[in-house]
Order: structure tokens, then sequence, then C-alpha cells
């Protein structure tokens, strides 16, 4: 937090023990004693029940009070950190979605990610609303050439059994449109929004280590070369962190797990 936050909920504390203090029986002995509560771990991360609370007080006499303001005391403490962290969150998040653990984390990869002088032209900055926070994306495009007939590889792409074959995994392909899919025992989840039979393919698909509801639109553009067939691959909207393993997934997963499923098809054939 703030170091002005922390200051500010020192003061709120002091406060509500003076105020503690005053209405209770230590007020008739006339004795003032001075000592200090400490808070190391003051967060809105941390439940205030498990907040540490630590009283002090200078030497001499005071004992009892010190005692008092272990128990009883920490109680009334708590009670006003609970309603300082309300008071506090209700400010901060004003106009603002208040940092987490996740998104600050996507912000040191997306300033490391647009530093560096080697990004390709094919990754085009993006937007997308996601709940809760805007999360920095890219867009990729990939091409690969298969030695099939578009209808062939169009086909690998939408028949459960062929999906199974190259990714060498339980698939669900619900090749409709607002079909489910689901490859990689479970890694790789979508729906199916646009089929256009031996042309063109549409998904949202998204990784499951990705931010949570995230999904990038997936295009598969499929051009008939004579004897071989040219994959056009477009993702929108890939979390700018995740580019590599995106690419990675396509590139090692899909593409070369097909080309070894084409050439077991040839040799099966002949």
């Amino acid at each position: 937090m703030r170091r002005g936050c922390m200051e500010e909920s020192t003061n709120v504390i002091v406060q509500e023990v003076d105020k503690w203090t005053d209405e209770g029986t230590m007020k008739e002995s006339g004795e003032k004693h001075e000592g200090f509560v400490e808070i190391p771990n003051l967060s809105e991360e941390n439940e205030v029940d498990d907040t540490e609370i630590s009283v002090s007080k200078k030497k001499g006499d005071g004992d009892v009070l010190k005692d008092l303001m272990r128990t009883e005391g920490t109680s009334k403490i708590r009670e006003a950190l609970r309603h300082y962290l309300k008071v506090l969150k209700t400010e901060f998040t004003l106009g603002m979605i208040l940092p987490t653990k996740t998104s600050a984390g996507l912000e040191l990869a997306v300033k490391k990610k647009l530093s560096e002088n080697n990004v390709q032209d094919s990754v085009l900055p993006v937007s997308l609303d996601t709940v809760g926070v805007k999360i920095p994306t890219v867009k990729i495009l990939l091409k690969e050439m298969f030695d099939s007939p578009v209808e062939e590889l169009y086909s690998i792409f939408i028949t459960k059994e062929l999906v199974q074959k190259f990714s060498k995994s339980c698939a669900v392909i619900q090749a409709k449109r607002g079909g489910k899919l689901q490859m990689f025992d479970g890694c790789i989840t979508g729906e199916y929004i646009e089929l256009l039979p031996s042309q063109r393919i549409v998904m949202k698909w998204r990784c499951r280590n990705w931010p949570h509801e995230h999904y990038a639109t997936v295009a598969l553009n499929f051009k008939d070369r004579a004897t071989q067939t040219e994959l056009q691959v477009e993702c929108k909207g890939v979390p700018v962190c995740n580019e590599d393993s995106t690419r990675q997934c396509w590139q090692k997963q899909h593409f070369k797990e097909i080309h070894v499923l084409l050439e077991q098809t040839k040799v099966n054939a002949e």
C-alpha cells in the first residue's frame, strides 16, 4: 500500500484506541502511559483477522494497560481496521480499477514485450474489453503449406476422430455455429463462430492458463494451391504475455502434428 495510506491508518487506530480508553475504567487512575501499536502486514490482500497487531509501551508502570490492550484492545483495533479498509477501497476505486497481482504481472510483461526492438510486423497491438480489467493483447498471423487437398485439411479441424489423432488426446468437437471445442485434455477450449466448408473456420479460442474468461478470436483460412493447401491463421486478442506460447501451440502442436497425420494417411493409402 502507499506510504500515505499507512500513515492514515495509524491515525485512525490511535483515535479509536483513545476513544476506547477514555470510556473504559483505566481513565480513573489519572495516569498517562505512552506506547505503540504496530501493524506490519496491513493490506487489502490480507484478512483483517489475520493482521498482526503488536502492542508495546515505554518502560515503567502500566503493565495492566498493556495486557488489556493486547486482549480487548486488539479487537477494537481490528474493528477500526475493517472500517478503514472499507473506506480506503471505496475512495481508491472511484473511477478506476484496483490493481491485482495478476494484472500487475501482465503490466510488467507488456512493458518488457513492447520495449523489444525485434517485434515482428505481424504483431499488432489491439485492445479487448474483459471482465474487471482491460488485458493488453496482440494479433498473431501464421502461414503453413500442407501436402493435402483443401477439403482434406479442412476436415481435420472439424472431425473429432482426426482432431484426436493429431492432438493425441480426447477432444470435444461440435462443428456447427455455437458448437463447443475442447482439445489437449481441456488445455484448449472454445466455440465455433463461423464455418464455410473448405474455406474458413472462425472460433472463440483460449488456453487454460489465460486470464479468466478471456478468449481470442481465431480465423483459419484455407487457400487451394493446386497440389497443396495454404493455411492462414489469424489470432486476435492473444494476451501479450502469452504470445510466444500461443505461436508454439500452433506451430508444434497443430502444424507439425497435422503434417505427421497427413504423411501417415498417405502411407496407409499406398
